[in-house]
């Protein structure tokens, strides 16, 4: 069977940190902090909604978390200009090194798919902005069964959409809470260490291989294999 690999997008495939861009004009100097805590609370939002059982997808998970960060940093902002910053959302740029990295393990035969918290519309529309969307043979959204990342459901809702056996299939993440989540659903795992400043989780789960960026994937996981 070939190598098939599911890629997170966000974080992993997809710079989210592009978005401070925009938020640079309504924020000044708190842009980045204020991307930042977007983000910690769009993931907070959906593993709270996946814990609860009260499933929304993840597009009213991201608005909301932008309405925290907006009281948060006590910065009102109008319905247009968040408006304005969830389409920005939708337009992020790929890593400069997505294509290449894809580009190699696509040469070698390997089964990509794109596998995320987004919904299929939204993930397939940013991939194709991005330049990358050609490479993945189809798009799996946890939409589907309508919960998230960590919870088992997903990975094993993946293995049966793409027909995979676990022990064959490996999740690409920059984000530890979903590699951990992978491996304890019986995957294989690669976290993407994109800075020597990110630590992973201290828990008694690792990852199966650590790679720095996505050039290296092919050659990592194929002295793995052998």
């Amino acid at each position: 069977m070939a190598l098939t690999l599911a890629f997170d997008v966000y974080g992993t495939l997809i710079d989210t940190t592009s978005v401070v861009a925009a938020l640079t004009q309504h924020l000044g100097d708190e842009a980045v902090a204020f991307s930042h805590f977007w983000r910690e609370k769009q993931l907070e939002y959906s593993f709270r909604r996946g814990l609860m059982q009260n499933y929304q997808n993840f597009n009213l998970c991201t608005r909301q978390a932008l309405e925290a960060a907006s009281n948060h940093f006590k910065a009102p902002l109008s319905e247009a200009t968040k408006d304005a910053l969830m389409e920005a959302y939708k337009q992020l740029p790929a890593f400069p090194e997505a294509k290449q990295g894809l580009t190699t393990l696509d040469a070698i035969g390997a089964r990509m798919f794109a596998f995320s918290n987004g919904l299929t519309e939204d993930v397939s529309q940013l991939l194709a902005g991005a330049g990358i969307l050609g490479y993945f043979q189809d798009v799996i959204s946890v939409d589907e069964i309508r919960t998230y990342k960590p919870n088992p459901a997903v990975y094993c809702h993946f293995l049966r959409r793409t027909k995979s056996r676990n022990t064959e299939t490996w999740l690409i993440s920059s984000n530890p809470f979903d590699v951990i989540g992978a491996i304890s659903a019986g995957l294989l795992s690669v976290w993407v260490k994109r800075s020597p400043d990110i630590t992973f989780d201290p828990w008694e789960i690792q990852p199966t291989l650590v790679v720095e960026n996505l050039t290296q994937l092919e050659e990592t996981i194929a002295n793995y294999i052998q």
